[in-house]
């Protein structure tokens, strides 16, 4: 988890593979919205990668060759999801304020 507050994690990392940050007092930037398209091409990247892992799978001919390719880029994409989903679920506001027990949490009181 993102244990630096205030900083956006962002969707790539240095050439090291060290996490990149970005500081900002609002989303509305020109880094903060090419992040927001990265990610958006991120999810959908995974989301078509999945169509083909569910044909390749079913495909009783495929070699272990093909399915070895295909768990590499399945996990590519589960990091870049996993880190869109920790840069994300950073920038949501907390409810610990919250009046009542479940109350703004999914499958909650509305």
């Amino acid at each position: 988890m993102n244990d630096i507050k205030g900083l956006r994690l962002l969707p790539w990392s240095t050439p090291e593979g060290k996490p990149c940050f970005l500081a900002t007092d609002g989303g509305n930037t020109r880094l903060s919205r090419r992040a927001d398209e990265i990610e958006t091409l991120q999810l959908a990247m995974g989301s078509e990668l999945l169509g083909h892992a569910t044909s390749l799978l079913s495909d009783r001919k495929a070699n272990a060759g093909e399915v070895r390719f295909l768990a590499e880029r399945l996990c590519e994409a589960l990091r870049d999801v996993l880190r869109v989903a920790e840069s994300r679920g950073a920038r949501l506001p907390a409810y610990a304020d919250a009046a009542e027990p479940g109350v703004g949490e999914r499958g909650g009181n509305p």
